[in-house]
């Protein structure tokens, strides 16, 4: 019989522990061409995907996949940050793509960050502007919570009314202040992908109310949210949707403006999680 969803994630919790007991403050998921941000950690413990139990692997150019656990430069915070994610266009399933996302609950973690590149459907968005994620549209046609219900996950029917925490994205707006970062606020779009959209489907989009779109982070959010994690959800705007501009989209494009962003994003991440040690924020 497979062990269900809760069982494997302990599994995979119990290994990483071996490998990494300090308790772990938050959790980040980084998105295609923002996997930078993990290399400035100090102390770190780097644990490839394959190596977790359970843990699939990540196929796609520009995630890395592995696991680094270590500690903000100049403070005792310490985060657990994915160097890429795995995606339900890559054929795995929507408990496979929400695993790592239990093992942090799991391990304790109560703050997420989520992270990804994304398509501007708002003509205001600029390639290389950050959205903060005020609230998301599930597009994907599924829920990671379908199926058969264990309490020990979480509520079987949990509250979506604030996703994202109100509370990070006022801190998340004071540090982009700080720091000079161009920061939007908007509704995400998640679609199942691979493929683009085509500039009908973002006619419609823009229709139903979504600023970006991506094919990412409302499974591993809603799985948040069940399990009673605070989130900041981010989004680069990688490329304008298809129709916004007479320009092709390609995921080189999407790799490229991460690289060209990652040293502002990076200051920016590490000024907001600090203001969560400093504030107390999400504990």
């Amino acid at each position: 019989m497979t062990a269900g969803i809760f069982d494997r994630a302990q599994s995979a919790v119990r290994y990483i522990r071996e490998k990494e007991p300090r308790p772990i403050d938050v959790a980040v998921v980084l998105g295609s061409g923002l996997g930078n941000f993990a290399e400035t950690l100090v102390e770190r413990q780097i644990i490839p995907y394959e190596e977790i139990p359970d843990f699939v692997r990540s196929t796609v150019e520009g995630h890395s996949g592995r696991l680094v656990i270590g500690r903000l430069p100049e403070s005792s915070l310490v985060a657990a940050v994915m160097q890429g994610r795995f995606h339900y266009y890559e054929g795995y399933s929507m408990e496979e793509v929400t695993l790592p996302i239990r093992t942090f609950g799991g391990l304790g973690v109560k703050r997420l960050v989520l992270t990804n590149a994304a398509g501007g459907v708002n003509a205001n968005f600029r390639p290389g502007d950050f959205m903060l994620i005020s609230d998301h549209i599930n597009m994907m046609l599924t829920s990671p919570l379908r199926g058969q219900h264990d309490h020990r996950l979480g509520a079987r029917f949990p509250d979506l009314s604030e996703v994202y925490s109100r509370e990070y994205r006022q801190l998340a707006q004071e540090v982009a202040a700080e720091v000079g970062l161009q920061l939007h606020a908007g509704v995400y779009m998640a679609l199942q992908g691979p493929n683009y959209e085509s500039p009908a489907e973002i006619r419609m989009i823009r229709l139903l109310g979504a600023d970006a779109i991506g094919m990412s982070t409302v499974p591993e959010a809603i799985v948040g949210c069940q399990m009673g994690m605070k989130i900041l959800g981010v989004s680069l705007i990688t490329n304008a949707a298809a129709g916004v501009i007479d320009e092709p989209i390609n995921h080189e494009e999407v790799l490229t403006m991460g690289q060209r962003v990652s040293g502002e994003f990076t200051r920016f991440l590490s000024g907001f999680l600090q203001r969560i040690v400093i504030g107390g924020a999400g504990r």
